[in-house]
């Protein structure tokens, strides 16, 4: 169905996600207005699909010269990004509440540009090294980074970031009583930045879950939940779906 009234900053919004050029915190922003509205993510899925056919022609010409490899890794980041957003994302915050199951994996934002990085993401390259080598699956080698990097002195929003990451990165190993002892701490860390501190529950929420301490989950999702900003829809379908069990 065609909306009567186009939300053109939304689609000008979706279009600079797809094309890797948002910051992290206006991606947040963006999926929070998307978890509540279909037909705009049936719209970014279209546009994903036609930056794709691009890439395609771009890499058949890739050999003839170099200027577009830029554009073409961009759009390719971005339809991976998507898949997994909506993945862990739209659809589970869409299902029967009492179909809810915790998320399979966790988003890691490697693949965002460097462009698009939010300011206080730029310092973290550790960060940024550590998920691209979890991503070719040296975890060991990964989380060996980022401890390396816990022992220095460092800022409690990086610490917290460090923390966060390789909880994440365990998570998605199946490691989750590991990736619940990361997320515990970071969450005792005092730092400013509510987005993450919203992230950190989620992920807590889920790592609960995925070990059936269901009390514990809901205690994490219900903190996501009111810290009302892009976890709060799906994190009240959770809620839900725990209340009945």
């Amino acid at each position: 169905m065609i909306e009567s009234n186009r939300n053109k900053d939304l689609e000008k919004r979706i279009e600079a996600y797809v094309d890797g050029d948002l910051s992290t915190r206006e991606i947040d922003e963006l999926w929070a207005e998307l978890l509540d509205n279909e037909y705009y993510y049936d719209y970014m899925k279209s546009v994903a699909s036609m930056k794709k056919v691009a890439e395609d022609r771009q890499e058949k010409s890739r050999l003839q010269g170099s200027e577009s490899q830029k554009a073409v890794w961009l759009s390719a980041a971005a339809a991976i990004l998507l898949m997994i957003g909506a993945a862990t994302i739209f659809n589970i915050s869409t299902e029967p509440a009492e179909n809810v199951s915790p998320i399979s994996s966790i988003e890691l934002d490697y693949y965002r540009s460097a462009d698009g990085m939010a300011a206080e993401n730029m310092e973290s390259d550790v960060v940024r090294r550590a998920i691209s080598t979890a991503n070719t699956g040296d975890v060991a080698e990964a989380l060996s980074l980022i401890n390396e990097e816990l022992q220095k002195e460092n800022s409690d929003y990086k610490e917290a970031e460090l923390l966060i990451t390789s909880g994440s990165i365990l998570y998605n190993s199946g490691r989750f009583a590991d990736a619940i002892e990361r997320f515990e701490t970071a969450i005792d860390i005092n730092y400013d930045d509510m987005m993450l501190r919203e992230r950190n529950y989620w992920y807590l929420g889920n790592a609960y879950f995925q070990v059936n301490k269901l009390d514990e989950a809901k205690f994490a999702l219900e903190q996501a939940f009111e810290l009302n900003g892009a976890y709060s829809r799906v994190a009240q379908s959770y809620l839900r779906a725990l209340s009945v069990r």
